[in-house]
């Protein structure tokens, strides 16, 4: 393992030293504004006339050997308060513009749209994406892992479009309050990403290679100032929110219960790089809730986190580790607990020095014997190279004036939990080679040896070739109870090799295999799961795609499991299990206004059994003003006594209705026959200004065989973004 490991370091450091900005050439100047900027769509001001145009665009898709066939033509300008931007999107094909809805962050692959991404450092890992589609519906996230945007991060901004005969014009302004950067820094990494799916054609001014998304900020230009952009002066937000609702358990026949709250959080900008979030009795409860997914994994289910106090910055803290290796996952913190105050400093010291500091305090809850609780969380980062960079994280959960046992018949919580780790992460300067390489060590009361995580992966990415090594381990004492980690005691090895062709022509764009083994054994090497997988995949023109793909599967049971996840009867510890399964997964083209997708799986399962699953959705948009869609998942399980055969659907019908965009009705249906429950949801959003809202939410948990109400729900919040 040792071994192993020193080998990746060096091949990582060796590959680190060949960095360079890729797209360097790519220069567009930006100066101070001549004349006032209105936000209407229309580039008729004397300001407009002088900026310097980012045209000539590359294309990315369908291939990205020649310029693209659908003009845009960009520019940017600046004044004391904010960044402004307009972009001319040609169309060259008639017909209707193609959009999902009015609804914010837009999914990109059903959207004519345009997107831009500043990295105000020009680190080429971290920045901000802000754009919409051809209606005007908004898109904005936070960047890191120098591709990935997060967008649950919301923020102030305007913009709008304006439709014409033979193009669709964005215009926006981002005030300097809203991003981050540095002051004196007069080169930050941009680039600009057009869909227009009529044409399938995705572009980029600064080009950037098929296999990566246009947020690559590996290849981004630069954008050049005439000085060095303002300072954002006095840069402190107040949001506070009102909430009240009702809640009744009609199950356990419990009286309604009311909830009367008020909070607050503040962000105040120490440096126009780093941040201070404080906040006083802060409402974590979501607004939208989790989609149900039918569960038949031995291992607990992630769901993301969307809770606006956690995300800026955010890369800082949950970034560390893998999907299965997590040392810290904030959901962890204030599920049904109430969180009384915490406090969160992140940003950037300097261009090569990164800094994240979280608190975050809970009350006690007596009826469980839960005691008061302190999360401390410290993560620090250090670029290394062009776009590398090694980081260290400490995690502290701490029980407060808490003695385990004292009180008898309820609960015990530990005392203490602790993690510290260091990570190295790659990321070459052309984005071909991505890698990470990671140890974490646990400390706990009386768990001690074996108390400690490795972990590495190398990939490399080309048009054609994909090739990733992974391997994990897992101590059979390491925890991380702040964290996401579903099992211990294992070590897992996880090669992946792919490879794509391209025809010339035909109505296939590219097609090809891909191979992969995901193995994992005891901590004495003793084989517990293996899971070997075959598929061919195809990309059509269209954007269609099609997949087959076929799997053996081997699985030693660590702990008693029922195969259905509902009947309660389970297999025994340490039997062993083996079977082979086939499926296939078609997706269509995302620029019809009737979309659908399926999905085939069958083969044997546990204790010689059979599954066959089947799954599918269908949409259908009235644009932009209605989107409808249901998805349908189906189990047909055959397996010994007592199980016997089992079948249940989960069926999810969604109705999303956007009256102007900024006045958003969401409603949902889930049938789960798996838990037996269907739950409906009803959310209505009122954007009355940027970043301030209105949400009026209703839930209804029913028993699909009466309807008979399990529960119900109905909760109003009110929140308001105040820039002093």
């Amino acid at each position: 393992m040792r071994i192993t490991l020193l080998t990746l370091c060096l091949t990582i450091l060796s590959l680190s030293l060949l960095a360079q900005k890729k797209n360097a050439a790519y220069q567009l100047p930006i100066k101070e504004a001549s004349s006032e900027i209105k936000i209407d769509g229309v580039l008729d001001e004397q300001a407009w006339q002088e900026a310097a145009v980012a045209k000539d665009f590359f294309m990315m898709l369908p291939m990205d050997t020649s310029l693209a066939q659908v003009p845009t033509d960009v520019r940017m300008t600046y004044d004391k308060n904010n960044i402004y931007i307009i972009a001319v999107n040609y169309v060259t094909l008639p017909g209707p513009y193609m959009v999902e809805s009015l609804r914010r962050d837009w999914a990109f692959g059903k959207n004519d749209n345009f997107i831009f991404f500043i990295d105000p450092f020009d680190d080429q890992t971290n920045g901000f994406s802000f754009g919409a589609n051809a209606a005007g519906a908004q898109w904005d996230g936070i960047m890191y892992e120098g591709s990935k945007v997060d967008l649950s991060w919301d923020n102030k901004w305007v913009s709008t479009v304006k439709n014409y005969d033979d193009k669709w014009v964005f215009e926006a302004a981002i005030p300097f309050k809203t991003i981050r950067y540095k002051k004196g820094i007069t080169n930050w990494g941009i680039n600009f990403s057009r869909q227009d799916l009529k044409s399938t054609e995705k572009s980029a001014w600064a080009p950037v290679p098929r296999q990566f998304p246009s947020a690559a900020l590996a290849y981004t230009g630069t954008l050049v100032w005439d000085q060095p952009p303002p300072e954002a002066g006095t840069n402190i937000s107040l949001i506070p929110y009102a909430l009240g609702g009702l809640f009744r358990d009609f199950s356990g026949k419990q009286k309604t219960e009311y909830r009367k709250e008020v909070g607050i959080d503040a962000k105040v900008a120490i440096t126009s790089a780093i941040n201070l979030d404080l906040t006083v009795n802060p409402d974590f409860s979501q607004v939208d809730v989790d989609q149900q997914v039918t569960n038949l994994d031995r291992f607990e289910l992630f769901f993301p986190e969307r809770r606006q106090f956690f995300l800026e910055n955010g890369d800082l803290f949950t970034n560390y580790g893998y999907a299965n290796i997590r040392p810290f996952f904030s959901r962890r913190i204030g599920l049904g607990v109430p969180i009384r105050f915490g406090a969160r400093l992140s940003g950037r010291l300097n261009k090569d020095w990164r800094l994240g500091i979280m608190d975050m305090q809970t009350g006690e809850v007596d009826e469980m014997g839960l005691p008061a609780q302190n999360f401390a969380v410290a993560s620090l980062q250090r670029r290394v190279f062009a776009r590398s960079n090694i980081g260290v994280i400490f995690i502290n959960k701490e029980s407060l004036n808490y003695t385990p046992g004292k009180e008898p018949g309820k609960p015990v919580y530990s005392r203490y939990n602790r993690n510290f780790g260091f990570e190295y992460n790659l990321a070459s300067a052309n984005n071909m080679w991505t890698g990470k390489a990671m140890v974490l060590k646990s400390f706990s009361p009386g768990k001690t040896g074996r108390d400690w995580v490795h972990a590495a992966n190398l990939q490399y990415s080309s048009r054609a070739w994909l090739i990733n090594w992974q391997h994990q381990y897992v101590g059979r004492n390491y925890t991380a109870e702040v964290g996401y980690v579903p099992r211990q005691s294992f070590i897992q090895i996880n090669p992946k090799v792919g490879y794509s062709f391209f025809p010339k022509k035909g109505p296939v764009l590219n097609h090809g295999p891909s191979i992969s083994t995901n193995y994992i054994t005891n901590e004495a090497f003793k084989t517990t799961d293996n899971t070997s997988l075959f598929s061919y995949a195809f990309t059509f023109r269209s954007r269609s795609t099609f997949t087959a793909w076929t799997a053996y599967d081997y699985v030693k049971l660590l702990q008693p499991f029922d195969p259905t996840n509902f009947r309660r009867d389970t297999l025994a510890r340490g039997t062993e299990h083996n079977w082979k399964s086939w499926g296939t997964e078609f997706i269509s083209k995302p620029q019809s206004i009737f979309t659908y997708s399926f999905s085939t799986r069958y083969g044997g399962y546990y204790a010689n059994g059979t599954r066959l699953n089947l799954a599918g959705s269908l949409g259908y948009r009235f644009q932009p003003f209605v989107s409808i869609a249901v998805a349908a998942n189906f189990n047909d399980i055959t397996l010994p006594e007592p199980w016997g055969r089992n079948k249940f659907w989960l069926i999810g019908p969604r109705l999303d209705v956007t009256l102007t965009n900024t006045l958003y009705l969401t409603t949902f249906v889930q049938y789960n026959e798996q838990i037996d429950n269907v739950n409906l949801n009803a959310r209505l959003q009122w954007r009355y200004k940027p970043a301030s809202d209105l949400f009026i939410v209703y839930t209804d948990n029913y028993l699909p065989t009466n309807f008979a109400v399990k529960s119900r729900a109905l909760v109003f919040k009110f929140t308001y973004w105040w820039n002093m």
